[in-house]
């Protein structure tokens, strides 16, 4: 299955690691460490503020999305996609 997390993105659920609020991590020095080192695999879909950022195995991406609401559709089948969908058949 796959989750929609802002700007017609698209990631994996599996490849999914954490979906972290940006307003608690601006409070952790070893988060904020964590984020720099991985600056090089970031990807900034939040045009005006970033409201949670999204932690795959492969990259770093920082969403318009409250992280709540990436959690309440990650819980919910319906608003998941199937392979089946993204591909298009």
């Amino acid at each position: 299955m796959y989750l929609h997390i802002g700007e017609d993105v698209l990631v994996k659920t599996d490849d999914v690691i954490a979906i972290l609020d940006k307003k608690l991590l601006q409070a952790s020095p070893i988060m904020i460490e964590f984020l720099e080192k991985k600056s090089d695999v970031t990807s900034h879909l939040a045009k005006n503020s970033v409201k949670s950022i999204v932690v795959t195995d492969r990259q770093v991406y920082y969403s318009p999305l409250a992280s709540s609401t990436l959690k309440k559709r990650s819980l919910q089948p319906s608003l998941l996609i199937d392979d089946i969908d993204v591909l298009g058949i």
